[in-house]
């Protein structure tokens, strides 16, 4: 069972990789299409922005491996942009030239807005807590996550308000209420690091290493 940590070559991924690890695993992280295509399941880690991200993973062909592997219906997560970067556009670096949206990977619909807030400091960083949802009440990626548990954030964008309910396990406050948990057949988004979040986060990365296993 082969779980692919995608590098997009925006950051240091051991982090992520070291946690699946943790949690019974078998991580590899990997820039290279054709590993993440053959791959059990595959983390997408939130690094970077919404359009240098996309950038690099349409010309590298990172992306239709990614969409291969969620239409094969083998696991998926994506971890902070990772999550963002499966709904259809996100304005983050838009106007570096000239456009009003880059196109995410449109897996989910909906967009990826700044968090904006004339009180609170952005971006949001630190500890806070889950609104599980009903739908998040039966999602495998929380079993065991208890309803208002605190999990750590870093981050200046989120998913918006145009984002389909049907698909928001859990939302969290910050500035604005904003989907923290997206869960859709096996593809799976957190915009918290469950990777920097103690013990609960761990859990929801052993609990993903669990559906890996199911699903293989």
């Amino acid at each position: 069972m082969a779980i692919v940590v995608v590098d997009y070559h925006k950051g240091n991924l051991s982090s992520v990789a070291r946690g699946l690890v943790r949690a019974g695993g078998e991580a590899l992280v990997s820039d290279r299409p054709e590993a993440i295509a053959a791959a059990d399941a595959v983390v997408l880690p939130g690094v970077g922005s919404f359009a240098d991200a996309m950038a690099y993973i349409d010309e590298s062909g990172q992306g239709d491996a990614v969409l291969d592997v969620i239409a094969a219906g083998r696991p998926f997560l994506g971890i902070c942009l990772g999550l963002q970067l499966l709904f259809d556009r996100g304005n983050e670096g838009a106007g570096d030239d000239g456009r009003e949206w880059v196109e995410g990977l449109g897996v989910l619909s909906g967009s990826c807005t700044r968090l904006e807030s004339a009180r609170l400091k952005v971006p949001h960083v630190g500890w806070d807590s889950l609104d599980v949802t009903p739908l998040g009440r039966r999602c495998p990626l929380l079993d065991g996550v208890p309803e208002g548990t605190n999990m750590y954030f870093t981050h200046s964008y989120a998913v918006a308000d145009d984002a389909d309910p049907s698909v928001v396990a859990a939302r969290t406050y910050y500035a604005r209420s904003f989907p923290s948990v997206v869960w859709h057949g096996s593809v799976f988004g957190t915009q918290f690091h469950p990777e920097k979040s103690s013990g609960t986060g761990a859990r929801v990365l052993e609990n993903f290493v669990r559906i890996t296993q199911g699903a293989a």
